[in-house]
């Protein structure tokens, strides 16, 4: 006689089993082990399940193979941050505002789940769970106008690198050093300590930048990250200071910024905030008064900045056939060609003044030495004008002498220092 084996009722073998599942509810989460795939979706299709069940389980396949198959992507707009969830493996989401795409953890995603994000209206950026990575960082952004396709491996993720590669072709396809448009001004509603950069790009070598809106940076406050903060790479503003303006790229998105320095080379800026960034090229420079404000001026192509009101260097001051130096007001620590007018006065009629570049050492003033800048005299302690274009020395100096005794005046229009801007 056989010995009889205790019958449970079906609904009860289905309950035990169904209670020890974890429904397989996406493609990447079925096994390639087939006798692992004992439910979809939580349908069982173990051994001993109802005929209605695989039915069931059919039109569930087709639903999760429509969903997350390649070939079938899904396609979606969104306007505002999201959390990219396991359902959205093979997922194209085109965001048209500002957001961060949060991913769920790399784990729970699995290896192989991939995501397309199309950044078209702003930057969006892409922010792994916890501590996890993408491309080994702790964010990636994407920029306005570009796309990045994410995959991930079960325990990070990785881009296709198109981001990152963006700053490598600009490096590749052009050449030369040049600045076209950022030209600089007093910012209309804070003319006295914020200086505003028009749009444009800029190149030096391999590295290239562009803004393609208007950027502010203020004179008084130390260098933070986009338009409207402060500029400065270390102190405080200065009085009668020189601060030269560095266009940076930043290296994870490419994105432009400004930092002001008294370093009138790249060399000497002090990079301490500058961590992730490149100092790309100086595209401006910002002067600063007695009272520690930015000096009232107006930029023209090629360079050239003119005062608002023009500065009187010296007034009444005595020259003689004895050379000197005059600090007027242009850039400190490099040279600039300086636009100044001159007036003179001496009691002896056949003398002229000349101003003049330092670096052309001692000259001799007179119509049969070097020239002059203004006129001769033509009625003892009368006046004669005069001026143009003198270069200084790094220490903002000139250089002034008379064929004979008297007194010089001497106003500054401006200057030109060159930075390599197109017309």
């Amino acid at each position: 006689m056989l010995p009889q084996v205790a019958s449970f009722p079906a609904s009860s073998i289905l309950a035990i089993c169904r209670s020890s599942l974890m429904a397989k509810d996406t493609f990447l989460s079925w096994s390639t082990t087939a006798n692992d795939n004992t439910d979809v979706a939580g349908v069982f299709i173990g051994e001993g399940c109802p005929p209605s069940n695989m039915n069931n389980s059919d039109r569930t396949i087709m639903a999760i193979l429509r969903r997350d198959v390649d070939g079938k992507v899904v396609y979606a707009a969104k306007s505002g941050s999201y959390i990219a969830l396991a359902t959205d493996n093979n997922a194209v989401h085109r965001y048209t505002a500002t957001a961060t795409v949060t991913l769920t953890a790399a784990a729970t995603l699995g290896a192989n789940w991939h995501y397309t994000v199309v950044a078209d209206g702003a930057d969006v950026t892409i922010d792994p769970n916890g501590a996890e990575t993408i491309d080994g960082a702790a964010t990636l952004v994407v920029p306005n106008g570009y796309s990045a396709f994410i995959v991930c491996n079960g325990s990070a993720f990785f881009s296709d690198k198109v981001v990152s590669l963006l700053a490598t072709k600009a490096g590749i396809t052009a050449v030369g050093s040049f600045i076209d448009g950022l030209l600089l001004s007093n910012n209309s509603g804070s003319p006295n300590t914020q200086v505003d950069f028009a749009a444009g790009s800029v190149r030096s070598g391999s590295s290239f930048v562009s803004s393609a809106a208007s950027f502010t940076k203020r004179v008084n406050g130390t260098w933070a990250v986009g338009t409207g903060n402060g500029g400065l790479d270390a102190g405080s503003v200065g009085a009668n200071a020189t601060y030269f303006a560095y266009a940076l790229r930043k290296d994870s998105d490419l994105s432009f910024d400004v930092v002001l320095s008294t370093a009138a080379t790249i060399g000497g800026v002090t990079t301490t905030l500058l961590t992730g960034y490149t100092i790309v090229k100086c595209i401006g420079v910002v002067l600063t008064d007695g009272s520690s404000l930015i000096r009232q001026f107006v930029m023209y192509p090629h360079d050239f900045y003119q005062w608002v009101t023009p500065i009187r260097e010296a007034t009444n001051v005595a020259i003689s056939t004895t050379s000197a130096l005059l600090a007027i007001t242009v850039p400190n620590g490099a040279k600039a060609e300086a636009k100044i007018r001159l007036m003179f006065s001496s009691s002896a009629t056949t003398n002229s003044a000349l101003v003049h570049d330092p670096a052309k050492g001692v000259l001799i003033a007179g119509g049969n030495d070097s020239g002059g800048s203004v006129g001769t005299m033509q009625v003892a302690s009368g006046f004669a004008v005069g001026g143009g274009d003198v270069w200084t020395n790094t220490s903002r100096q000139v250089r002034y002498v008379a064929g004979a005794g008297g007194s010089i005046w001497v106003w500054n229009d401006g200057f030109h220092f060159p930075c390599g801007r197109n017309a």
